[in-house]
């Protein structure tokens, strides 16, 4: 494997004063949490930028509004709201873990709140909330353009719909679900469980499948934008499954083999299958994850060698991947020739 320092790609190098464990970025503005509860919020073009708000407790989530102009923050002892315009923060210490924040669109957030999934609107107003789970919301996902939200907790994934407090469907399976994946489509729901395994469900009939035989926790999935292809942690490589046609009953991943640890997954927006990997070593790895084969083990078309921990990695543009590292920096990599 070749690793490439690319000084002459930089667009930008920033740097918060946090180590880092989440990111996002829309529009304009890039924004990074870190672990003692800074958020910080950068400019795309440039990396400038500055501190917004400091969570109490630590934060784990991070997510900008579509339109950039709002940002939601979650930490084990609270959540938080930004307003672009006014530089407005309000910050809640309700001391409910809270591990992940999801906008459904730009005036309407979900917040994994203890036991419970909070909608808020900008202002931080509860709009609604499903009944309580029978243990903590590890992830919540937005499902049909936002009308139907997806909650994890042990045991099941609930789907609600709009100020229904009672689930619509309920899909079981015995187990900590860690995160969710459900593409656009809303045709799939796949979880990434505690048991090191994948458990899938198809949504309009509740049938489901199992992956398992990983030789770790499968905490990170992501779709991409087709909603063909799944990306999963679990291994120390990362596995692409095929969703199409039938789904992946049956069927083999391929396999990406790059890194010791997996530590960030992010596909290029788009459909070229082309995705993004970081690992606790600092390189980063782009895929053409989708070529060859099923079962094929696939080689990085290309690595960067980002010199710290890689904590999270987001695209803002088809050609500019944002990477936060844990050692406090924030660097847009200009990447071409995939």
């Amino acid at each position: 494997m070749s690793v490439t320092a690319i000084p002459e790609a930089l667009a930008w190098e920033s740097g918060v004063d946090d180590a880092p464990v989440a990111l996002s970025v829309r529009r304009d503005l890039v924004a990074v949490a870190g672990a003692e509860g800074t958020v910080w919020v950068l400019d795309v073009a440039t990396g400038a930028g500055a501190k917004v708000l400091d969570l109490p407790g630590g934060s784990l989530d991070v997510a900008l509004a579509p339109d950039a102009r709002h940002l939601a923050a979650a930490g084990p002892l609270g959540h938080a709201l930004w307003a672009r315009d006014g530089g407005r923060a309000s910050v809640l210490e309700t001391g409910a873990w809270s591990s992940k924040a999801a906008w459904a669109n730009k005036e309407r957030v979900a917040i994994a709140s203890g036991r419970r999934a909070l909608v808020l609107d900008t202002e931080g107003r509860e709009l609604w909330a499903p009944e309580p789970a029978a243990s903590t919301v590890t992830d919540v996902a937005w499902m049909r353009a936002g009308r139907r939200l997806a909650v994890a907790a042990y045991g099941a994934v609930s789907c609600h719909e709009r100020h229904t407090p009672v689930p619509v469907a309920t899909y079981r399976y015995v187990g900590s679900h860690l995160a969710l994946a459900i593409p656009a489509t809303g045709r799939w729901i796949c979880s990434g469980n505690q048991d090191a395994s994948i458990h899938i469900w198809r949504s309009r009939d509740g049938s489901e499948l199992t992956m398992s035989g990983y030789p770790e926790k499968v905490s990170r999935l992501a779709f991409d934008d087709t909603g063909t292809w799944l990306a999963a942690d679990g291994a120390p490589e990362v596995t692409v499954w095929d969703f199409s046609g039938k789904g992946p009953a049956g069927t083999a991943p391929r396999s990406l083999t790059c890194h010791e640890t997996i530590t960030a997954l992010a596909w290029r927006p788009g459909s070229d299958g082309h995705l993004a990997s970081g690992g606790d070593d600092g390189t980063i790895a782009l895929w053409r994850a989708t070529s060859g084969r099923p079962e094929a083990r696939l080689r990085p078309a290309r690595t960067l060698d980002g010199g710290a921990a890689v904590a999270a990695l987001a695209w803002a543009a088809p050609d500019v991947l944002i990477a936060a590292y844990r050692d406090g920096r924030v660097v847009a990599h200009r990447v071409s020739g995939l």
